[in-house]
């Protein structure tokens, strides 16, 4: 029977994973990583809710629904690329090998979509046309499909700056990508993409868009980094409405955390104001959001794992075998 009884378990979030015992901690927006010396790197995915470079709030179950739903996705995708993966030590960890981050992410839209700074709708309804080193056409509307999935590169900020978008010619410009390294990376984000929206349009739902994070491996090879296809770093929509709701000007139903960032874009600049305190039941309603998407799209009931007075408690107990390895 899916676990859908968010509200009992409101206050058990993991909002900040520090574990001392672990060496060279970086925190990131939503995910807390630490480089071990023998090469390899732990993330623990936190419920910190992350949308216009900041933290909006923190939401009951969503590192293990985002750690298991990539899960699905690394293991559906092996195929197509290598990932970083070595082991799932709990369901909020990932251990993986550590890699060099390129710093260019790579984001692939089906549909003139979005709600942030960079997306081709912000853009499209500033009367941009021209974006991303391409052009679009006048007359789209918000939310319709577009006649073939584009690829729309920002810069990857490490240091909590904001992400830009680029050009390909911007892109070798800066030297931030080789030609070689830029034909493979967008070859295969969107092999990744089709895969992911064949396998979404199954299970009823519509992949939108998505980024991905690629790296090096010691050997030098291109390697999938970070999530994939989560409601985090992806835009579902459900399938069965689409249409009807794309007739009437109305916003897909979604199955993301595009909904709190449309309910904070509409009561402030999210950029510059400080962000209104979230509703306890957009909170819960996010959670569920997750797990539902979860849920659909593996296939599989999702499981709270409740062992351990908090969630970092039970985290740290069972990352314990690789303290000292600093």
């Amino acid at each position: 029977m899916p676990f859908h009884d968010f509200a009992a378990y409101a206050t058990r979030t993991l909002d900040d994973a520090t574990i001392a015992e672990l060496p060279r901690h970086y925190r990131g927006k939503v995910r807390d990583n630490y480089d071990l010396a023998d090469g390899r790197r732990v993330i623990i995915a936190s419920d910190r809710l992350s949308a216009f470079d900041r933290i909006l709030c923190t939401v009951p179950f969503k590192g293990q629904l985002l750690t298991q739903t990539a899960r699905f996705w690394f293991e559906e995708t092996a195929h197509i690329c290598r990932n970083h993966v070595l082991d799932y030590p709990d369901p909020n960890v990932l251990l993986c090998r550590r890699l060099d981050i390129l710093p260019v992410e790579i984001v692939v839209r089906g549909y003139l979509a979005g709600t942030t700074g960079t997306s081709i709708l912000t853009l499209y309804r500033n009367g941009q046309r021209a974006m991303y080193g391409m052009s679009l056409p006048d007359g789209l509307r918000d939310n319709e499909r577009l006649p073939h999935p584009i690829i729309t590169p920002t810069s990857k900020e490490f240091d909590g700056g904001h992400d830009e978008p680029l050009s390909p010619a911007e892109i070798f410009e800066r030297k931030l990508l080789t030609t070689a390294q830029w034909e493979e990376l967008s070859t295969t984000a969107l092999a990744l993409f089709a895969h992911g929206q064949k396998l979404a349009q199954e299970r009823g739902l519509i992949l939108a868009d998505t980024k991905y994070e690629f790296g090096i491996d010691p050997d030098g090879n291109i390697v999938l980094a970070d999530e994939i296809h989560t409601p985090d770093s992806s835009r579902y929509w459900k399938q069965s409405s689409y249409e009807q709701r794309f007739a009437g000007g109305e916003r897909p139903e979604s199955f993301d955390k595009d909904f709190v960032r449309a309910w904070v874009a509409e009561r402030c600049d999210p950029y510059r104001d400080a962000i209104p305190e979230i509703p306890r039941n957009l909170v819960l309603g996010t959670s569920a959001v997750y797990a539902e998407a979860f849920e659909t799209i593996t296939g599989q009931s999702f499981e709270p794992d409740l062992e351990g007075a908090t969630v970092l408690d039970r985290i740290r107990d069972r990352l314990r075998p690789l303290f000292g390895s600093g």
